[in-house]
């Protein structure tokens, strides 16, 4: 996969913040054996799978409304 442009990347969140939590959230499902939505390599680190999906617009949040 070719490297993610970074500001590509924070045009899909708008925050550098979000992006990093969504990035780990996937990140953290994906080790924990959640199916790869993207093609990746055997040996891809997970991080880098997340943030490829979350590039191609493959995986995205919500923000939960306050009660």
């Amino acid at each position: 996969m070719k490297n993610a442009d970074i500001q590509q990347l924070y045009n899909k969140t708008n925050s550098a913040y979000k992006l990093v939590i969504l990035a780990a959230r996937r990140a953290i499902e994906l080790s924990e054996g959640a199916p790869k939505l993207v093609e990746a390599a055997l040996d891809e680190k997970v991080t880098n799978i997340a943030i490829h999906e979350i590039l191609q617009g493959k995986i995205s949040y919500k923000i939960k409304e306050a009660k």
